[in-house]
């Protein structure tokens, strides 16, 4: 091709090489925080509000109602996904239910086979299950789809 024609294409053409895996982990870990913070907030209120509640369902409740929210924030920021939301939200849930899982699985091996301290247990889990969802939510929730 000529170099006039390929200076003419220069703004057109896409970049076809791949981001790092790492590119947006620190919006990951902004919106996380963020999650995590409001999810903190948002139960110390409901179980002001409705004391006698059972604190694990109230919890639940608190939990469910961020997901959609955080996925937003994870769409747009951590990950700058154009997947539909069709695809990427479903995804998106698959993949926090598999973080239960992945928490429990972690948790036994923390604190029942390595005897862990609680706070050392807590922060490995926390990080070893964070780890997993981004690089699945990255590869896979919100990738783009063919």
């Amino acid at each position: 091709m000529s170099a006039s024609l390929e200076s003419l294409m220069r703004g057109t053409m896409i970049d076809s090489r791949p981001e790092p895996l790492s590119e947006g982990l620190l919006a990951f870990i902004a919106v996380g925080g963020s999650g995590v913070l409001a999810f903190v907030a948002l139960s110390s209120l409901l179980m002001l509000l409705v004391p006698a509640g059972p604190e694990w369902a109230l919890n639940a409740v608190c939990y469910m109602a961020l997901i959609v929210p955080v996925y937003l924030l994870h769409r747009r920021f951590s990950f700058r996904s154009q997947a539909r939301h069709g695809v990427a939200l479903p995804r998106y849930v698959a993949v926090q239910a598999g973080a239960v899982v992945l928490t429990a699985l972690f948790s036994f091996v923390c604190y029942r086979m390595l005897g862990m301290e609680s706070w050392f247990a807590a922060f490995m889990v926390i990080a070893l299950t964070s780890g997993v969802n981004f690089v699945v939510l990255k590869l896979w929730a919100f990738a783009a789809t063919r």
